[in-house]
């Protein structure tokens, strides 16, 4: 499953975000270590996404 958005975290930590219904998401907290290594950290469904996306944007598909 491809994540819409890639946004940072508040401790280097990154968040990755999926809308899976309209106007639910599925949020996944990862650190990664390396290029080819990293751990998550967390994962939970919200509603809000608007919250979401005042973090610095990283990344979006």
């Amino acid at each position: 499953m491809e994540p819409e958005a890639i946004y940072d975290g508040k401790a280097g930590e990154c968040i990755t975000v999926k809308e899976i219904e309209i106007g639910k998401y599925i949020a996944v907290v990862y650190r990664e270590l390396s290029k080819e290594d990293g751990f998550v950290i967390t994962a939970f469904l919200t509603r809000r996404g608007r919250q979401l996306e005042r973090r610095r944007k990283i990344w979006q598909q």
